[in-house]
Parts: structure tokens; C-alpha cells; sequence
């Protein structure tokens, strides 16, 4: 038996089978067959990239990573090389300018993600039981189509934490992060969830979803058979007028969503605000095995709070119905807080080719890394949960 490790590069999804690309890239709790992480199945991956998300003249060039040994494929990874740092949410655009100033060339550089989504989860996507020789096999490729093509970087964003241990063992650079979290105490309901809130920041929440909820219609969830295409119609108009303000151009396409549509419905959970029947809002969530994660919200009408409820309020209510451990919400937020959603460390690994600067990079992350764990004891410190028993809980 040859136990050597075969390392190759693809540029389309499609030139892996599904079901040997899900062998190595779903995990499932015991007893379920949804995947704790529905961003890197090959569904998901084959949507960015049929719908033209990804590839040509977007800035994200497929170059997915396999990694086979004894005619078995045993680790995969969603690589792209980057002509730009857009939809990455790992903020590198000052490493960037300091190196171009000194005279490099940052881009093109590769990154190890899911694009356009700011979600935890596995990205050295091994099959049980290679996780450690999948690892390093997808590290060292990785690496070796960097310096083959001689371009500056890799960079492995969102990654789990026992990855970036890992990764830092393999001699890697570990940046942490924050993004907010709302955590599952077993609540049975949204009002055990709130009575563990200070009474202040109960009637808060309280007086919020009541303002929300008489915007004068009604909030649907829906997901699977009950999305229709004409509820993509709607959402698109939402995801443009979001995308337009924040990004100046949407990072999806329209075809996107018909591709979700198609094959993902059952991975979503879609909040729609309806008045008259017709959508005003609205609220994009992909559903993990035991995490629902929020993806994007938008609106065609102003309604006080409505943001809120859709994009967290809602959210909550359904992980509690269905036993999901936890509410990511997306991308930084401060005002998460104030919700019920706590400060959570992000990680991510990077490799830098020019030895000066990966020394100079290496002093920012570890200042930022003090930087990011004081801030997160801080505003922890602040979060709207009752800090003694003795503390006020009347309403």
C-alpha cells in the first residue's frame, strides 16, 4: 500500500464528484443528516460559482484543493486567488498598503474561505479520521501554489479554533477576531431567555418587538417547500438596496438566489415581513446543524425596530424551537450586545512569503490579539444579562 498524499488543484467544483467533496466536508451531529456547517457542501460552493458569484471578473478564481491518498480523496479546501480583499471580513487592507508601499505586490494572494460569508467553520475540510495528514497535506499545497506562482500570501479566514491551533503548530500566523453570538441555555422559550436578562434590558427587548411587530402586517418564517421563487424576487430588491449601501455593488448574483432556490431551500430560514401579502423586509438565514447562521437582511420600507426583530429576535425564536445551540449573526455589531448576543473570538491563519514582512505582521496580530481580548472582557462586562441573583428582576 502507497500511503503517500497526492496534492492537486482544480478550478471548478465540478470537477469533484459531490459526494466524495461531502465525504470530506460535512460533519453531522449523531443521529442527523444536516451539516453542522452548510458553507463549504458542494451544493453551496457550486452555487457561488454556477450563478457567476465567483470566477471570472469578480475577484475570486477557484482553485480548490484536494488531497488524495491510496486512490481515495481525503481532504479538500475552498481556495480562490484574490485580486482584491472584498467580502472577506477579515480586514487586511492595511497589511496590503504596507506592503505595496515597501514596494511588494500583496495581490494576487490566496485565501482559504467561504466567500462573502463571515461564519465559523471547518476550511481544512478532512474526511474522519485524516484530519491530521488532510491538514498538513492541504497546508503544504496551499503554500506550494503560492510560492509557485510567486504571489505574496495565503490566508485560511473563520477557521475553527482547534484548526488554528493546529495551524500554528505548522508554523502559521493566528489572528484572532470578534463577531457577537447569541448562546442556547436550554431556554424553552424566548421569555426564559429574557428572564435572565436585567430588568432594564428585558423591557427594552420587550418594548422593541412590540414596536417591531405593529408595522402593520405580519412575520412569516419560512423554509424548504414554503419558499417560493416569488419570495426570491422580493428578497433580491432587499439584498440590492443592503448591498448598494454597504458594499456599492452586491458581492451575489441574482442567480444566486434561484440557484438556492433550486438546491438549498432546505438550508435556509427566511423572515419576511408581509404587509398587504407583500414583502417589506426581510432577513436571510442558512440553517447548521446545531447554529443558525444570519447572513443578510434588507427592506424596501423604514419600520422602527423591524431590523431587529427580523434579523435577531426572529432567530432566536427559532433556534429555541428547534434546539439550535447558538445564533451567529454575522459580521462585527456592537449593538449586538444589547440583544443578547455576546462578544465570541474568530480566528483565522495566514503564511507570508517575505520574511521581514511576516515578522512585521507577526508584532500586529499579537498586539491585536491583547487589544481584541481586553475589548472582549470589556464589553462582555457591559452585555445586558444579570450579573448577581441579587440583582433588580422586577418588571
Amino acid at each position: 500500500m502507497n500511503d503517500q498524499v497526492e496534492i492537486f488543484v482544480s478550478g471548478s467544483i465540478a470537477d469533484f464528484d459531490p459526494r466524495e467533496w461531502d465525504a470530506c466536508a460535512v460533519r453531522s451531529l449523531p443521529g442527523s443528516l444536516r451539516p453542522l456547517d452548510p458553507f463549504t457542501t458542494h451544493r453551496f460552493l457550486t452555487a457561488l460559482e454556477v450563478s457567476g458569484s465567483v470566477g471570472a471578473g469578480t475577484g475570486w478564481a477557484p482553485r480548490y484543493l484536494g488531497a488524495r491518498q491510496n486512490d481515495q480523496l481525503i481532504a479538500v479546501a475552498p481556495l480562490y486567488a484574490k485580486g482584491h480583499s472584498q467580502g472577506e471580513y477579515v480586514f487586511d487592507f492595511a497589511w496590503a498598503e504596507a506592503f505595496e508601499n515597501a514596494g511588494g505586490a500583496y495581490y494576487p494572494k490566496l485565501q482559504i474561505a467561504v466567500p462573502f460569508t463571515p461564519a465559523t467553520g471547518r476550511r481544512f475540510l478532512c474526511r474522519e479520521g485524516f484530519d491530521s495528514v488532510g491538514q498538513s497535506a492541504l497546508v503544504q499545497g496551499a503554500v506550494h501554489v503560492a510560492k509557485s506562482q510567486s504571489l505574496s500570501s495565503v490566508h485560511i479566514t473563520f477557521c475553527t479554533e482547534d484548526e488554528a491551533a493546529a495551524g500554528r503548530e505548522m508554523g502559521l500566523l493566528h489572528r484572532i477576531g470578534q463577531q457577537f453570538h447569541w448562546e442556547n441555555q436550554s431556554y424553552v422559550d424566548f421569555d426564559a431567555f429574557l428572564a435572565q436578562l436585567s430588568a432594564r434590558k428585558r423591557k427594552a427587548i420587550r418594548k422593541e418587538r412590540k414596536q417591531a411587530q405593529s408595522f402593520g402586517g405580519e412575520i412569516v418564517q419560512l423554509t424548504g417547500h414554503a419558499i417560493l421563487p416569488e419570495h426570491w424576487d422580493a428578497f433580491w430588491q432587499f439584498y440590492q438596496n443592503t448591498g448598494a449601501r454597504k458594499w456599492g455593488t452586491p458581492y451575489l448574483t441574482r442567480a444566486f438566489f434561484d440557484c438556492v432556490q433550486e438546491t438549498l431551500r432546505d438550508d435556509v430560514l427566511l423572515v419576511l415581513a408581509l404587509r398587504d401579502g407583500n414583502p417589506v423586509a426581510g432577513a436571510l438565514n442558512f440553517i447548521g446543524g446545531d447554529t443558525l447562521f444570519g447572513r443578510y437582511w434588507g427592506s424596501t420600507e423604514h419600520h422602527p425596530c423591524l431590523h431587529f426583530e427580523l434579523c435577531y429576535y426572529q432567530a432566536i425564536d427559532y433556534a429555541i424551537a428547534h434546539g439550535l445551540l447558538r445564533v451567529e449573526a454575522g459580521a462585527q455589531g456592537e449593538h449586538k450586545l444589547a440583544r443578547g448576543y455576546l462578544p465570541t473570538t474568530t480566528h483565522s491563519l495566514h503564511w507570508i512569503e517575505d520574511a521581514g514582512f511576516a515578522r512585521a505582521v507577526q508584532d500586529f496580530v499579537e498586539a491585536e490579539h491583547d487589544a481584541v481580548d481586553r475589548d472582549t472582557e470589556i464589553l462582555t462586562s457591559y452585555g445586558p444579562f444579570k450579573r448577581t441573583k441579587q440583582e433588580d428582576d422586577h418588571d
